[in-house]
């Protein structure tokens, strides 16, 4: 039976089972920004009389089914007013609603609360939302809003220090993490080797970060899931924002193509640091800035089908004169057909490309550098809304896969470098899923489903093949892994089937209803990642090469439960969240001594298949509303990892023990809060403390041929200093906004109030006078005022 058929099939018997019940009728429909016609994601609308309801999906669409009646809706949403309205339900209706935002006065609309609140009822956990205005109000160095910079003051959340790129989730890599933006997989999320992010937060619209609890229509990474969305474009009037700071710039417009029907986004950004260079005249011929470009079009073709085609494109580029030059960068297309089936059947279709390009021009040698990864996706969703409570989120995905590990290329025709390609990749990764939203009781919901990969691993390559399969050796005699030498190689036609996987992914999440204000909550996912990155370094760099799983390569297989309290007390005006999880990953990669990574066409003879547990308590405490509010996180939480030998005579790495991973940050604080004083100033302040990075000091040293040579102990059994800075800010908004069509604001900022030194790294080197090896920190900032300048009109 073809998937279409299935599908099919599925919606017929369960809409059959549904009309047994009492006669019931549909509420139906979009929920939208009134000044803008932009669709608002996970907006709250509530049947009070009946103490149920649904939230907006990804695209503004909600349905729900109740029993034929007289009712009162109320819709909620946070920055907009709520609004209530009554209906006559006696038969399907379907109805738009408008939400203001909390700047709009308006009369004729019922405001009651609006606060952020935990959803005590709803399975849904590990899971945090962050709106892109607290975003804006977060002070960060240099005054650049960033989107990842938020999210790691949030619980079970960290990264490998400043200046250093991605972020770690629950103990895991920066690798298991999915980022996706408008649905397209972001490679790399950094700019500038990790002191911004590539994401415009004038472009983003909404932000939601998966720890645990997964659903099943995300796969392909074993930590965690980034979701971020574009505005679709305002198409009611045509506008323009953006903001001037000491280090970048940024603009975007926004306007309706038709009026109400049709909408276009289009933002950019640049640094211009590098311009200051010009100045020197030592360093005139140098550069190091980035831009990207964000863009997205929209068009309503009628009230069931809408089509939109949304792209990014960033580059980063540095140079040194005479010496060489490294331009690297995500490009994502996203073409997206929304459509309405029934007022109880919601589907999208989506066609992406995404493309992870690295360059890099070594002149003083005379060659060139090139490589990357490519996918193609498509990708068909549907939400099935059966009942109020009853729903079906069910799809399938097929991702198309190119790696290039390496050209290497002459920079001109006399220097001496020959033509140079390492075997491209490819790979085939198709999924299906079906995950339900089952509210069983007043007091209990579920959320289960499961989700079923495969993965194919594709030539045209060429394989080598080794003794007794095993391509890395134990010296028993030394004591050390060694890199076997290939009895022949065996060559695979392109797209010709090498190595192939398939697993089943169950996902389940409960939750209880103590009493209105508190519930118990458990989940339980399974997370199978077939990508792997190549890099032995805590934190990604824009040379990290992906390779996906093969014989020798084995998927990652991650399995996590959790558990938590959650309560909302004195009105809702405070939240309390506290979830202590485990995590094991299998087949995590591990590097043998002296692993070297750069244009390694045998990476297996460097690698091994290890594991990974990470287990922590997170608690967070938010007050959420009044002038004063923010939050506090606190995590506890180990993460080790461990390579054990593959015969009684191995010793393993790290003699076999389990070890500190890169990412064990055993304490990790975070604080955050705003003041709005009037309506002139406001005032935000961030505080983070995590216990230092594991790392890997020399014990002792021996000379050898008059030369100090230090001797290193256990893998990651040092520690950098703890590591912290408070931040400040304050926004300045000119009363005179409200009387014209331009309006402004002030930013400015103090990053690292107290000018700690964090130590980035420490390296150790033989000091010249004694002979001895000594410890050399290296740290980036100190304290960094910034003030930027925002506008609208």
């Amino acid at each position: 039976m073809t998937p279409k058929k299935i599908i099919t099939f599925l919606v017929v018997l369960l809409s059959a089972l549904s009309g047994f019940a009492q006669e019931k009728f549909t509420l139906s429909g979009t929920i939208i920004d009134a000044s803008s016609n932009e669709t608002l994601i996970g907006v709250n609308v509530v049947i009070p009389a009946l103490k149920t309801g649904v939230t907006t999906n990804e695209y503004g669409f909600f349905s729900i089914t109740i029993p034929k009646g007289n009712y009162t809706v109320q819709i909620s949403y946070l920055g907009y007013q709520t609004i209530e309205e009554s209906i006559a339900l006696n038969q399907n209706i379907k109805n738009n609603f408008n939400l203001f935002s909390n700047e709009t006065a308006l009369q004729e609309v019922i405001i009651t609360d609006n606060k952020t609140k935990i959803d005590i009822k709803k399975p849904e956990m590990s899971v945090n939302k962050l709106s892109i205005s607290a975003i804006k109000k977060m002070p960060v160095v240099l005054g650049e809003v960033d989107v990842l910079k938020s999210i790691l003051l949030l619980p079970g959340v960290t990264n490998a220090g400043e200046g250093a790129s991605g972020f770690n989730v629950r103990g895991g890599g920066a690798d298991q993490n999915l980022i996706l933006l408008d649905e397209a997989t972001i490679f790399n999320s950094s700019h500038v080797f990790g002191f911004f992010s590539v994401f415009n937060p004038d472009a983003i619209k909404d932000l939601k970060l998966y720890k645990g609890g997964i659903p099943a229509r995300y796969g392909g990474r074993a930590s965690s899931v980034l979701d971020i969305y574009q505005k679709d474009g305002n198409s009611k009037e045509f506008h323009v924002n953006g903001g001037i700071g000491l280090i970048s710039s940024r603009i975007l417009a926004e306007g309706p193509l038709v009026k109400d029907k049709g909408s276009f986004l289009i933002g950019g950004r640049s640094s211009y640091a590098h311009l200051f260079l010009k100045l020197s005249e030592e360093q005139k011929d140098n550069s190091a800035y980035f831009y990207d470009l964000n863009t997205k079009l929209s068009y309503k073709l009628d009230p069931n089908n809408s089509l939109f085609l949304s792209g990014y494109f960033g580059r980063d580029v540095f140079s040194l004169k005479d010496s060489f030059a490294n331009i690297y960068g995500n490009t994502t297309v996203n073409l997206r057909w929304n459509h309405l089936f029934s007022e109880k059947l919601f589907s999208n279709l989506s066609l992406i490309y995404s493309d992870y390009y690295y360059g890099l021009d070594l002149d003083f040698v005379g060659f060139k550098w090139d490589s990357g990864i490519k996918n193609y996706n498509i990708k068909y969703d549907f939400k099935n809304y059966i009942s109020d409570k009853f729903k079906l989120n069910y799809g399938l995905n097929g991702i198309y896969y190119e790696f290039n590990p390496g050209t290497i290329r002459p920079s001109d025709a006399d220097s001496g470098i020959n033509f140079d390609q390492l075997d491209k990749k490819y790979a085939f990764e198709p999924a299906v899923y079906i995950n339900a939203d089952h509210e069983i009781s007043d007091r209990i919901a579920l959320s289960y489903g499961l989700r079923y990969s495969m993965f194919y691993r594709l030539g045209q390559s060429t394989v080598n093949i080794y003794e007794n399969d095993n391509p890395v050796l134990f010296n028993s005699e030394l004591q050390i892994y060694e890199k076997a030498t290939p009895i022949g190689t065996k060559f695979y036609d392109r797209n010709k089937v090498m190595k192939s996987f398939n697993y089943l992914e169950p996902r389940f999440s409960l939750a209880y209803q103590i009493n209105d204000d508190q519930s118990i909550k458990a989940s339980y996912n399974r997370m199978v990642q077939y990508l792997q990155l190549i890099s032995n370094t805590s934190s990604p760099t824009p040379l990290d090469v992906w390779t996906p799983s093969d014989r020798f390569i084995k998927p990652q297989i991650a399995d996590q439960v959790a558990l938590g309290y959650f309560k909302n007390f004195n009105n809702d005006m405070y939240s309390l969240e506290v979830e202590t999880y485990y995590k094991e990953v299998q087949n995590r990669l591990d590097y043998i001594d002296g692993a070297n990574l750069i244009a390694n066409k045998a990476i297996e003879q460097i690698i091994l298949n290890g594991q990974l547990r990470s287990y922590g308590l997170e608690i967070m405490f938010r007050k959420n509303e009044g002038k004063f509010n923010g939050w506090i996180s606190y995590t506890l939480s180990k993460s080790e990892q461990q390579t054990p030998g593959r015969t009684p005579i191995e010793t393993g790495i790290n003699n076999g023990q389990w070890y500190n991973s890169v990412y064990d940050k055993l304490h990790n604080v975070a604080v955050t809060t705003s003041y709005n004083l009037n309506e002139k100033w406001s005032f935000g302040a961030n505080f983070a403390l995590q216990t230092g990075q594991p790392v890997t000091y020399p014990i002792g040293q021996y000379e050898y041929l008059g030369i100090n040579v230090p001797s290193y102990g256990l893998r990651n059994e040092n520690r950098l200093p703890a590591y912290h800075h408070l931040d400040i800010a304050a926004t300045l908004t000119p009363t005179k906004n409200k009387n014209r069509e331009w309006k402004g604001e002030w930013v400015f900022s103090i990053y690292n109030l107290y000018n700690r030194k964090n130590a980035a790294s420490i390296n150790f080197r033989q000091n010249a006078d004694t002979g001895s090896n000594e410890a050399i920190k290296t740290s980036i900032f100190g304290i960094v005022p910034a003030v930027s300048y925002n506008f609208k009109f």
